[in-house]
């Protein structure tokens, strides 16, 4: 049976390199991706990639997919607080998905509440700390590495770590 991976990014200025570096590793293993955002049609990376949404974020059916995938980038930054983005994390994290965030995305998991008491990493840098302590607020253990697994999350601290990221929930999928 083919293993389905949901890769949910904002229309405009997700992270090129977080959607298609994991894009490219999950379908080179057999993996299916679906696309998702908040609108249908051609979204927009920061860099200026484009890709094809085919499915609407408010249409998503955690129950479809073996993991739901949030992308990062500076999109991202306007759904950490969007109920139906954290809906979408409980339901995964509820069911026992693979739930995997990259970049600023995994400050939407903690304020959704599912990484409370779970190791976690998430983008920063020396001027901007601020991820870091949404985790930490949010009761994450907050590990300073490219790429943090604990039980069925993973998550990634930034472009440079996609390709590791895409590896390790590769094999967690399979």
């Amino acid at each position: 049976m083919n293993k389905k991976i949901a890769m949910i990014i904002a229309y405009r200025d997700f992270r090129d390199m977080e959607y298609f570096i994991p894009k490219q590793v999950f379908e080179q293993a057999g993996i299916e991706t679906t696309t998702v955002s908040t609108d249908l049609g051609t979204a927009i990376g920061a860099d200026g990639g484009d890709t094809e949404v085919t499915v609407l974020i408010s249409e998503l059916a955690p129950a479809d997919f073996d993991a739901l995938m949030f992308v990062g980038g500076p999109g991202m930054v306007k759904h950490l607080d969007d109920e139906i983005f954290h809906s979408l994390a409980q339901q995964a994290f509820q069911t026992n998905k693979v739930l995997g965030a990259i970049c600023i995305a995994p400050a939407m998991l903690a304020k959704a509440k599912v990484l409370e008491n779970k190791k976690a990493t998430v983008w920063s840098n020396a001027m901007d700390k601020s991820a870091i302590k949404t985790l930490k607020e949010n009761k994450a253990i907050y590990q300073d590495e490219a790429v943090t697994v604990d039980g069925n999350t993973i998550t990634g601290n930034g472009p440079d770590a996609a390709q590791e990221f895409a590896e390790t929930l590769t094999v967690m999928v399979k």
